[in-house]
């Protein structure tokens, strides 16, 4: 038997990101977002969605750009503070341990300690209600070099342990299941 519900937003797990922000140190900051996703493969387009009464929500409007930082179980204390508590009060970085480095394409600062950081240039800001989606273009994208696999060239989110969240509730990634496609993949071994 299905139960039925209000509409809400059930589709978990999310990632548990944090957005950094800001042209220049003195007005820098970061927040947790898990309202975030990929929109289009090309041209590389996600989307974040943010509160407007959010300190973070100005900054990213007037400048038009942000940072998607992934995180990892390791960040989750970090990535959780810095959901509740506003950069109007707090210098997060200080707070947090937690360091900016440049970005390659945009003024928005990188997390260093993020295994991913994906920087964005909105291409358009849609009102939805509670939140307002900030529609961007993928500008440049800075992988951890330590999570490059030696053997297979490959780079490996999972050896950073990404953090998900799910209804009000951080977790680990799960264990390996298959690689895309690998359900219609043909047995290539030959029975003797």
């Amino acid at each position: 038997m299905k139960l039925n519900w209000k509409p809400g937003t059930m589709i978990y797990p999310l990632p548990a990101v944090l957005i950094s922000c800001g042209t220049s140190p003195e007005d820098y900051n970061m927040f947790t977002v898990s309202w975030v996703g990929t929109v289009c493969t090309n041209p590389a387009m996600c989307y974040i969605s943010v509160r407007p009464e959010r300190h973070s929500y100005s900054i990213i409007r007037e400048s038009g750009e942000f940072v998607i930082n992934l995180t990892t179980a390791e960040m989750a204390r970090a990535t959780d503070w810095c959901g509740v508590r506003s950069g109007k009060e707090y210098n997060k970085s200080k707070e947090t341990g937690l360091t900016y480095g440049p970005s390659k394409e945009i003024k928005a600062p990188i997390i260093n300690e993020s295994p991913l950081s994906i920087e964005c240039r909105i291409e358009q800001v849609i009102p939805l209600g509670t939140h307002d989606m900030f529609l961007a273009r993928v500008v440049n994208v800075q992988a951890d070099d330590s999570l490059m696999n030696k053997d297979t060239g490959e780079w490996d989110l999972s050896a950073a342990d990404p953090l998900v969240y799910a209804h009000g509730k951080y977790f680990h990634l799960g264990e390996f299941i298959g690689k895309f496609g690998w359900s219609v993949k043909k047995d290539t071994t030959k029975k003797r």
